[in-house]
């Protein structure tokens, strides 16, 4: 069973699953499925969380809110 969460981004609320299993401090992709679509999160150098191959229509700044969230909820 994958973890739904939920985030309010710009006030909406959006649902999406974590498809990666056994996140740990040594994790450096994460994958999720938000609106159908898959998306896989990568730690960059700075610590956060961005999306790989995302474009313009992908929604960048949801997708970092929701590394943020990820980040924040595995304490990584």
């Amino acid at each position: 069973m994958n973890l739904q969460m939920r985030i309010t981004f710009d006030e909406k609320d959006y649902t999406y699953v974590v498809l990666t299993k056994g996140i740990t401090r040594e994790t450096n992709a994460i994958r999720i499925n938000l609106k159908d679509m898959e998306y896989e999160l990568a730690c960059n150098s700075k610590g956060d969380w961005d999306a790989v191959d995302a474009t313009v229509n992908d929604h960048p700044e949801l997708l970092k809110a929701i590394g943020r969230n990820i980040k924040l909820r595995y304490r990584l």
